[in-house]
């Protein structure tokens, strides 16, 4: 008994020592589920683990969902920081160094961990009925700061319920911000930048151009050039304006491309016209044989996995340039059993890809042939257009395929990193999205895999990226999406 005293007394001194100079973070269960590699993540600043999210952990940690393998993670790393570990060690703080947080480059942690070794006396007031496990993380943290004054003792929660009771009875509480991969997602780029007004007055007195077999190429200096990335497209705003993508950049020069303009007949994709600017530079970006990633975000009605589709059906059915079509999207919740229906994979996938067939009815809506003609060429599609299911990607490798990943912004940075590295030789692997429309607990528009993805591939020569404003669904698609 004497022992206890003497090693809680140990890690009420340790605490209150570092309380004069760093702040103590209190972290709540779902934030270690939704980033393992959270505890390294607060610098030289203190996290502190009530009991009751060891035992939320460990009644996570089975079942095959990320969130299930992220505490088993989580669970590790804890392990290998307390390895070799004393009781005393452990009431002192264990230090978190930056060499534990794995490949996460840059991280300068140097605080110290703390586990809940002793009954804290923090009553919650009268008024907040229930006792489950958020009211005993409240309870910790009130105690926390009724014990070290003059340290600020903050609640960290990815819930937002529990970080309005915290507000309520006067817990400081955040949200979790480090797996931000942007701070807005208003400053997300574009992939399209207009040119201003005087720009060729100041960018084009060296200025030269060229033919490259049937493209044509322009290079260009100056200050703005400076601020473009490969792959961006610029254009003029006036109806004959030049529309062309940035093919390299050194330092103040740019080399610049015409644009193909797909909204012609003559240069229909798959029987597909682009009815806009933004929707003829996907195509561009879809058709280059140079561009490996293409990431397509946009509303609903923008024509995303239309033009996606009818891209990858040119390249595999006519040009041959691909061998098939993988066409998958989020389950949600993505990484659980898609079911014990009977049927293969691509029957129980079926139902959550009604886009898919919609845009597909579009494509073959031809009147040649009559019947039978297009009898004949939805089982074509079909025999070259397989359906998969993100839950069975691991360990895969796709070679000379087209991959198509819709609802991408239901993913996190992590599954997406795992379905990317999926692609092998010869592979375009699309990305198509609507981040204000994300379904997947805890994640943001500035914590979503798409987002992450997109800001990550910026600048790389063999990746695009495009943002479709325009809806081009129906007259009355579009007049809904404004008044409703």
């Amino acid at each position: 008994m004497k022992r206890r005293n003497l090693s809680e007394s140990a890690q009420v001194a340790s605490l209150a020592d570092r309380a004069r100079t760093n702040r103590l973070f209190v972290l709540d269960t779902n934030v270690l589920m939704h980033d393992p590699t959270a505890i390294f993540r607060f610098q030289e600043h203190d996290i502190y683990l009530p009991m009751v999210v060891l035992e939320e952990l460990d009644a996570n940690k089975k079942g095959v969902s990320e969130a299930s393998r992220n505490v088993r993670q989580v669970s590790r790393f804890l392990d290998d920081l307390m390895r070799s570990a004393t009781k005393e060690e452990i009431d002192r703080g264990l230090p978190l160094p930056a060499a534990a947080s794995g490949n996460h480059r840059g991280s300068t942690a140097s605080g110290r961990l703390f586990f809940q070794t002793r009954q804290l006396s923090g009553a919650l007031p009268d008024y907040l009925p229930g006792h489950g496990s958020d009211d005993a993380i409240l309870s910790q943290t009130l105690a926390l700061q009724v014990l070290y004054p003059k340290s600020r003792v903050t609640l960290v929660s990815k819930d937002i319920n529990l970080r309005i009771k915290a507000a309520i009875i006067g817990v400081h509480a955040e949200d979790y911000y480090s797996d931000r991969t942007i701070e807005d997602a208003d400053v997300l780029v574009t992939g399209a930048t207009a040119l201003p007004p005087d720009f060729w007055e100041k960018h084009g007195r060296e200025m030269r151009s060229w033919k490259d077999g049937e493209r044509t190429l322009y290079e260009v200096h100056g200050p703005a050039v400076t601020r473009w990335q490969p792959n961006q497209f610029v254009y003029e705003e006036a109806p004959e304006g030049i529309e062309a993508f940035v093919r390299s950049i050194d330092g103040d020069t740019a080399t610049l491309e015409l644009a193909r303009d797909y909204r012609s007949e003559r240069h229909g994709v798959w029987g597909i016209t682009a009815r806009n600017r933004e929707q003829n530079f996907a195509l561009n970006l879809l058709m280059r044989p140079e561009i490996d990633f293409v990431t397509v975000l946009g509303a609903a009605g923008t024509g995303k996995t239309l033009l996606t589709l009818a891209a990858g059906l040119m390249q595999t059915l006519e040009t041959k340039r691909f061998a098939e079509i993988i066409v998958t999207r989020v389950t949600i919740p993505l990484g659980e059993d898609i079911g014990f229906l009977p049927g293969t994979e691509e029957e129980k996938m079926e139902p959550w890809m009604g886009a898919l067939m919609d845009n597909l009815e579009v494509l073959t809506q031809s009147q040649e042939g009559g019947n039978w003609g297009r009898a004949a060429t939805n089982d074509l599609l079909r025999s070259r257009i397989k359906i998969r299911s993100l839950n069975f990607m691991r360990g895969r490798t796709f070679l000379n395929r087209y991959v198509i990943l819709d609802e991408a912004q239901n993913l996190t940075p992590k599954q997406m990193k795992t379905l990317v590295t999926r692609a092998g030789p010869g592979t375009k692997l699309v990305c198509l999205g609507n981040i204000a429309q994300i379904d997947t607990p805890y994640l943001t528009e500035t914590t979503s895999g798409l987002t992450y993805v997109v800001n990550r591939f910026r600048g790389w020569a063999h990746s695009g990226h495009i943002t479709l404003a325009r809806g081009e669904r129906s007259r009355l698609a579009d007049y809904a999406s404004e008044v409703l």
